[in-house]
């Protein structure tokens, strides 16, 4: 599939600006929208817009299907009459420039249950509300359930639940939804509540020429509804544990790898019922967003087995995935679906035949591009047009980071190959981005606001303080937006 020329800005929504300590689909995400538009970008990167568990990873999602709470706009409430704004009038404690999840967690919760119990006494009986239940049935019944029974136990995860409940024997499943069904209405009014949100963010950005670009990850985590609802598409033992996990090894973000710590798939019971779950999966995707990054894509060729025992990822094995035949599933279901190839890391030829076959556009990083010769890859000079170039992504440091902090040859490369001093380098990689052949590019918003390194995003490996930074209110400037818009135009996108 070959796309139009276009590029855009990666920017998870967590990070906007705004009063309630977190960024959410409100004023902010349509004010975005509009420096998009105006910045000549067509395209809205987000990362995975699911519920996250440990960490506050959005790659970590205790749902494949849902959405998260936490990106509820309290504003948004309020213009529905389910909240008043002296309610949720902004706490000054809140920091702005990061997340701070241990304070907005609750805080949202207080405001989000306070909203449910009004639209109970308004809204419940609302048709959309019944047909959207219907509609999602097929994970929202799970879901909330299984959110509802954690809470019931104190957190803990599934597999250390009662026997009968971890097993989900049908009499003990009944019991508990009937003691529990006013915690399992209030998450499916917060799934609702937030795909309304949510669609009327996507419809907004569809009359500013705008697409986003959405991201599916590879693996979903052990205590999730998923892994809970559907035992049998995952390597587990008999008490639900996995007997081997994810991850990749020693690389250039580890010397250990990294060890991800989800269950892996059990492909031949996939394959036998027509990869139905992972063709639902996509289809929900595919309603949240107009294009799909596809996670980790070498692991559909051969993924990184680690037994459940070991301790970091060195001691694993790769095993071959499923390959073209979930590929062929997913288009025989649902035509042919807009995804990009994470081929990032240990890429094999294997894996590049696979993506040429199937036809989707590679992932080139600028970051990437300087530490060897001019045969790199990453060099824009030796891109293709099926691809989509960055700066770099959410698990880079920001360009003015990453800058400050390599080896000296390796920023002479730099210097030379972009032709500038020091202080332009960060607007000069965005230039040779927007330039390259590839036909979407790109940009991080730290890059665009030519941030340091305190507005990293993630730092692979690193167990905690990732997923935090916000951009602060007016940090997209007017100069900004018309100098993203001329690099668009100069260049065709």
């Amino acid at each position: 599939m070959m796309w139009p020329r276009a590029s855009g800005i990666l920017l998870h929504p967590t990070s906007l600006p705004g009063p309630y300590g977190i960024g959410d689909l409100g004023p902010s995400a349509m004010r975005l929208l509009d420096d998009l538009a105006a910045s000549g970008q067509k395209i809205w990167q987000v990362l995975p817009l699911g519920p996250t568990g440990l960490g506050n990873s959005p790659y970590a999602m205790v749902s494949a299907f849902a959405g998260n709470p936490m990106l509820i706009s309290p504003d948004v409430l309020v213009e529905q009459g389910l909240l008043r704004a002296d309610e949720c009038a902004a706490h000054s404690s809140f920091p702005a420039d990061h997340v701070d999840y241990a304070a907005v967690v609750p805080f949202k919760l207080s405001l989000l249950r306070r909203a449910y119990e009004r639209f109970l006494h308004g809204g419940a009986d609302d048709p959309a509300y019944q047909r959207f239940r219907e509609e999602h049935a097929h994970w929202l019944d799970d879901y909330a359930t299984y959110l509802a029974i954690k809470a019931r136990r104190g957190g803990a995860s599934w597999e250390r639940w009662p026997r009968e409940l971890a097993q989900r024997d049908p009499a003990a499943l009944a019991e508990i939804s009937a003691q529990l069904a006013d915690e399992i209405s209030f998450h499916m009014f917060l799934q609702y509540e937030f795909f309304r949100q949510w669609d009327t963010v996507h419809e907004a950005a569809r009359q500013r020429g705008i697409s986003i670009l959405g991201d599916l990850a590879i693996f979903v985590a052990h205590d999730s509804a998923d892994v809970w609802a559907h035992r049998d598409l995952f390597q587990l033992d008999e008490m639900g544990n996995p007997t081997v996990v994810a991850g990749v090894p020693p690389d250039y973000f580890s010397e250990t790898g990294q060890r991800w710590g989800n269950p892996l798939y059990r492909w031949d019971a996939m394959r036998a019922d027509g990869y139905a779950w992972w063709i639902a999966r996509v289809r929900q995707a595919l309603t949240v967003a107009d294009m799909i990054r596809l996670d980790h894509f070498r692991g559909f060729e051969s993924y990184w087995e680690v037994p459940a025992e070991e301790e970091t990822a060195i001691n694993g094995r790769w095993v071959a995935g499923p390959g073209e035949a979930l590929f062929a599933a997913i288009k025989e279901a649902l035509g042919e679906a807009p995804f990009i190839a994470e081929d990032l890391g240990l890429i094999t030829p294997e894996v590049h035949e696979l993506r040429h076959r199937l036809g989707f556009p590679s992932m080139n990083v600028l970051q990437f591009a300087f530490g060897s010769d001019a045969a790199n890859p990453h060099l824009p000079h030796n891109y293709h047009q099926n691809a989509v170039v960055y700066t770099g992504t959410h698990d880079n440091d920001t360009t003015r980071g990453w800058f400050a902090t390599i080896r000296p040859e390796e920023q002479a490369r730099v210097l030379r190959y972009l032709n500038c001093d020091p202080e332009r380098v960060v607007w000069e990689m965005i230039r040779a981005a927007e330039a390259s052949v590839a036909r979407t590019c790109i940009i991080p918003m730290q890059d665009a606001l030519n941030l340091g390194s305190e507005a990293r995003m993630n730092v692979p490996a690193r167990p905690e303080d990732n997923w935090e930074w916000r951009m602060l209110e007016g940090q997209m400037t007017s100069e900004i937006a018309a100098r993203l818009a001329e690099l668009a135009e100069v260049y065709g996108r």
